[in-house]
C-alpha cells in the first residue's frame, strides 16, 4: 500500500535540504481541494504555480479536433505536475489538468521557488533535478511512443504505475498509450494467455 506524505513530510523523508527551507516552502504554498472531475488547469488559461498531490491523482491531456482525448501524464501521490509552457513562459496552457479522484494538491508559486533557489544553493540544485526529471520522464514518453510496439508500451506502463489500473479506466489507459481500448483489450487478453501457459508449461515439469 502507498504511503501517505504530507508536503513536508515527502520533502523530510526523500530530500537532503535545509531545514528551515521546508517552512520557508510551505508558506509560500496553497492548498487546493478538487472533486473527481474538477480542474486545476484548462487549455487556455495561465498560471505560476506547479502541483504536489498530497493525495488523489491528476491526468494532465488534450483533446485533439476530433475530440479525442490525449493523456501526457499520470500523477498519482507524491509527484509533481507543472505546465511548464504556462508556468516558465507564461503561455496559455495546451492541457487540460483534471481531477481523476478527489485530489489534495498543493499549489507551489514560482515566485517562491526562483527566491528560494537564490538564497539556498541545495534548493537550486533539487529544483534544478526536479526539472530535468521532468524533461526526461516527457522525452522517454516520446521515444516510448515513437519507437515502442503498444504492448511494450503497456508493459512500460504497468512498471512505472503498477496501481494505477485499478484507479482509472482501460478507456484512460488507452488514451495514454495511444491506442484505442479495443487493442488494449487485445494485449491484455494476449499477456494474459501467455502467462497462463507459461504457468502449465512450469506446473508440469
Amino acid at each position: 500500500m502507498l504511503e501517505r506524505y504530507t508536503f513536508s513530510g515527502f520533502l523530510a523523508s526523500n530530500l537532503h535540504l535545509e531545514e528551515e527551507i521546508i517552512p520557508c516552502l510551505e508558506n509560500g504554498c496553497r492548498h487546493l481541494h478538487l472533486k473527481k472531475g474538477d480542474f486545476a488547469l484548462r487549455v487556455g488559461e495561465t498560471c505560476r504555480h506547479s502541483f504536489f498531490v498530497e493525495r488523489g491523482l491528476l491526468k494532465q491531456y488534450t483533446i485533439d479536433g476530433k475530440g479525442k482525448e490525449h493523456v501526457l501524464l499520470f500523477a498519482p501521490e507524491h509527484w509533481f505536475a507543472a505546465n511548464i509552457e504556462t508556468v516558465h513562459f507564461g503561455r496559455p496552457s495546451n492541457y487540460f489538468m483534471e481531477a481523476m479522484e478527489d485530489t489534495d494538491l498543493l499549489l507551489i508559486d514560482q515566485p517562491v521557488i526562483d527566491k528560494l533557489s537564490e538564497r539556498y544553493p541545495t534548493f537550486r540544485g533539487f529544483n534544478t533535478r526536479l526539472l530535468h526529471a521532468h524533461i526526461r520522464e516527457l522525452q522517454e514518453r516520446v521515444t516510448l511512443l515513437l519507437s515502442a510496439s503498444a504492448e511494450e508500451r503497456y508493459l512500460d506502463f504497468i512498471e512505472r504505475f503498477p496501481y494505477l489500473p485499478l484507479r482509472i479506466s482501460q478507456i484512460q489507459i488507452a488514451a495514454y498509450l495511444g491506442i484505442t481500448p479495443e487493442a488494449l483489450s487485445r494485449i491484455r487478453r494476449e499477456l494474459a494467455e501467455r502467462n497462463s501457459g507459461r504457468r502449465m508449461i512450469k506446473g508440469g515439469k
